[in-house]
């Protein structure tokens, strides 16, 4: 609940911030390649939650 609450506390200067530091720590170059690792993993994840959730069904 607490960790809800940090983000709604996040404000556009906040995430314009966050958006430089990242830039300036990984480049523009290396942005696309770890997004697209990270909506790789998270589609992972999301097709491991509904073939958990189909073996549950069957049970």
């Amino acid at each position: 609940m607490i960790a809800a609450n940090i983000f709604l506390a996040i404000g556009p200067w906040q995430i314009a911030l966050i958006v430089v530091v990242v830039l300036l720590l990984f480049g523009g170059k290396k942005i696309p390649e770890l997004m697209r690792g990270l909506g790789s993993g998270i589609k992972e994840f999301k097709d491991a939650s509904k073939e958990e959730d189909a073996t549950n069904e069957k049970k």
